[in-house]
Formats: structure tokens, sequence, C-alpha cells
């Protein structure tokens, strides 16, 4: 009976001892996933800020090769791949990239001496205006930047994964943190208080602001991981498995080739949602290969929005494929078509998309900034700027807060099943997020077989 009458007067303390320590373990985790993780936020959203304006910056950076006076009537674009074998009698044209506009260039791709570089020519006289190597290219470096931090590789790519999944641990983390637990007022919560000083000002200027952004950063790291290699082949799989992907009634021509070549192996400017369609084959039956023009007048036949690139065959069985990646999502389109007879062996456009291959690839157009033109180039703008805010926000109320040689972290707890049950969660994030599972095994190994045997690293991690 004296253990029941105790209960309802114990209980609330538990509560708010329990509370209190959940509060301080998140806040443990929030903060180390957030020194670690801030400097590839601020390369990812400043790179990303950048790369939103890849047209507006390309336009003035390479007027001189973009931009002709029209003219006339434009040429065939075979006469144009003629001028440019001219200009490179041993080169190798791998794909056109044709534009509607009246005063624009258009793309060859050239292959020449094992480098793939792109001339520019003039429609409408067949002159060679320029040339333009794409690792040089001025958006080429800051997407580089972006996916691989400039060094590339398959390290530095899952480095840049690891971080953006991360980056969705610290929003959902940063909320728990931030969500009012007392009286709530608007102040501090979802308005700074710009009229406080040192690190209450600081901590709003940090809160506050991710508070708003924290939808529209969620939106573009989710949207930037269809292109990641270990989620992104998750996805690609899941669409697959669950025919939300490309259709498998797309093929015009016969049953869905069994081929190893794959659209993204032979075409350039592909959509995601076509990249893993199967090449199908030419039929070789004593036809003379068609022109480019022959090829040309198909795309019109078939209604395809420019700009779109021509991809040439590649072999006797090869075939010219047909594709669009730049335009609105609603006009993508990926055609292969037989090289002797002209007939268009497969035909994907959007509409064609499953539910899943459509979201993503409308995510796609809203993450590069051609979703709804400048306002999505803005929109994305602000995220990018309110990411770098906040993150820089944060530091300054780290070093605020950081003792001398100390790391300045939140001190742990010692209830055992709190720290449990949260690490519990945090493994099956991930189970989902497959790099940072491994990230958090790494990280407890570390702490117990490094960390916890050298005192200096010990102690300067202790709060």
């Amino acid at each position: 009976m004296e253990a029941l009458q105790n209960t309802p007067h114990e209980m609330p303390k538990q509560q708010q001892k329990t509370g209190k320590s959940l509060y301080q373990t998140i806040w443990r985790w929030h903060f180390y996933a957030g020194i670690i993780f801030t400097p590839f936020l601020i390369i990812l959203a400043l790179s990303g800020a950048v790369y939103l304006f890849k047209p507006q910056i390309e336009n003035t950076l390479y007027k001189d090769l973009y931009f002709v006076e029209s003219k006339g009537e434009k040429l065939a674009v075979s006469k144009q791949m003629d001028a440019v074998k001219q200009a490179y009698p041993s080169a190798v044209i791998a794909a056109v990239t044709v534009r509607d506009e009246a005063n624009r260039t258009n793309k060859v791709s050239v292959l020449e001496k094992g480098k793939m570089f792109s001339v520019y020519v003039n429609p409408y006289t067949g002159k060679v205006v320029g040339e333009l190597q794409p690792e040089k290219e001025f958006m080429t470096i800051f997407k580089k930047l972006h996916s691989e931090l400039i060094v590339g590789g398959t390290v530095a790519n899952r480095l840049v994964e690891l971080a953006a999944c991360w980056a969705v641990i610290l929003l959902a983390t940063g909320l728990y943190i931030w969500w009012p637990r007392n009286k709530a007022s608007i102040w501090g919560t979802v308005l700074p208080r710009l009229n406080k000083r040192g690190r209450t000002l600081w901590r709003d200027l940090h809160a506050v602001p991710a508070f708003w952004l924290t939808g529209g950063i969620l939106l573009l790291i989710v949207t930037g991981l269809p292109w990641s290699g270990v989620m992104g082949e998750q996805i690609n799989k899941l669409a697959t498995a669950t025919h939300t992907g490309y259709p498998t009634f797309s093929f015009g021509f016969g049953p869905k080739p069994e081929s190893v070549t794959l659209t993204k192996d032979i075409a350039k400017d592909v959509p995601w949602a076509t990249e893993n369609l199967p090449v199908p084959a030419s039929q070789i039956n004593g036809y003379v290969p068609l022109s480019i023009d022959d090829i040309n007048k198909i795309v019109k036949v078939e209604n395809i929005k420019a700009p779109y690139t021509l991809s040439m065959p590649q072999g006797s069985k090869g075939v010219y494929s047909i594709t669009t990646s730049h335009t609105k999502p609603g006009d993508n389109a990926t055609l292969h078509v037989d090289q002797y007879s002209g007939a268009v062996l497969s035909d994907v456009r959007y509409e064609d998309y499953g539910v899943m291959a459509k979201g993503i690839t409308l995510g796609i157009a809203l993450h590069e900034g051609r979703l709804f033109g400048v306002a999505n180039q803005l929109l994305g703008l602000v995220i990018c700027l309110g990411l770098i805010g906040i993150c820089v926000s944060s530091f300054v109320m780290w070093r605020k807060r950081k003792p001398i040689n100390k790391a300045g972290a939140p001190a742990p707890i010692k209830d055992k099943r709190v720290r449990i049950g949260v690490m519990i969660i945090m493994l099956l994030c991930g189970l989902i997020m497959p790099l940072v599972g491994i990230s958090i095994i790494a990280v407890l190994i570390l702490d117990k077989l490094i960390i916890t045997n050298i005192k200096p690293l010990r102690n300067w991690l202790s709060a």
C-alpha cells in the first residue's frame, strides 16, 4: 500500500529525470554530428547555391561560344558535323546537342586522342566558333565540388553522401532540441530575440532559421540522394522492384532486350528514370545506315522538344539515341532508333514513368533549380544561404560555450536505458541509410579501442 501511495508523487519526478536524460543524449548526438559534418554541409550549400544559376553564369562566361547572330536558314545538322570533321580530321563525333533558339550554337561532343570535348558550331554558317573541355568548365568545377569534393573518386562521393544523410539526423535531433517544452513563446521559438546578446542571440540565430528552413533543407537532401552511390542504388532497385521506374512496355518492337548495355553507357544527357534502360540492337539487314539528318526528321515526327541530344551509334549493331534531360520534366524523352531502318525500338516519355520515377524526376528538376524558373532558383538560394548561416551560428555558439582544452560537448548521461534506447533508434536510421549505420559502428569501435585508451583525447572529449 505504501508503494502504491508513493507512486503518484514519484512518477512525475522520474518522468522529468528521464526526459532530461533523453534531451541530453540527443543533444550530445546533435553536437558531435554537427562538429564533424558542418564543414561538408557548408561546401554542399555553397557549391549548390552557385550551381543553381548554371544557365545564367554559363551564358555570361561563354557568350562567345553559345551565341551567334541569326542570319537566314540554319544548315542541316550533317553539314554542321562536316564542318567539325574538317576542323578535327582525326576526331570521332559522339553526339550532337541541338537547340531551337535562333541565336544559339549547336554543341558537338567530340572524341580525339582519348579526350572528350565540346565543339560549338554556328548553325547558319557551319563555322566552328570554339571548343571547351568539360573538366575546365566553370560549372563542372562546382558540380565536382558538390558531388566529389573536387578530389573525385568513390571515397569522396561516399563522404558527401554520408554528410547528406547525417544532415537528416541533424535536422531531426535539432527539431527535438528546439521543441518548446515549457510555456511557449513566439520569441526564441519562431522569431529570434534580436535584442539579446551573447549565447542567447546566437542560439536564436541558429535554432529559429533552422526551424523555418528544415522542410526546404530536407527536400533538397532527399531530391539529391538519387545521384548518390549507396542510397541512389537502393532507390533505383526499389523503383525497379516495385515497377514504379521506367515501364516494361516501352519497347516498340519485340520483347525487352536482355542487354548488358545501359542507356547511360552509350548516350549523353539521359534522364535519371531511363539511365538503366537496356539498349536494343539495330538489325543488320543490308540497309545503308541512315544519316543524322534522317534521324533529325524522326525527332520532328516524334515531337521531341529541344534541346535534345543525338548520340551516334556505336558499332554495326548500335542505335541512334535521342535524349532530353535538361528540359522541363514533362518534356523528358529517351528514344533508341535502328540506325538502318529508322524504326523506333524504344520510346520512353515522362508520362510513361512510374509514380516513383515521376516524383524523382520532378525532385531532380527542383534540386537543380529548373522546375519553375527563376523562383525555383531563388528559393534554392535562400535555403542554401540559410543552411550556411545555421552552420556558422552553430560554430559561434560552440566557441562561446567551449571550455579551454575541452570539446565542450554536452555531458554524457548515466541512464543506461536512455542511452541504449537512443542508440537503437540511431541504428534503425542506419538500416535506412547504410552509410550512417556503418559510421555509427565505426565510431563505437573507435571509442572502445582508441578514445578510451588515450587519456588526452578522452579528457578533451569529456564534458
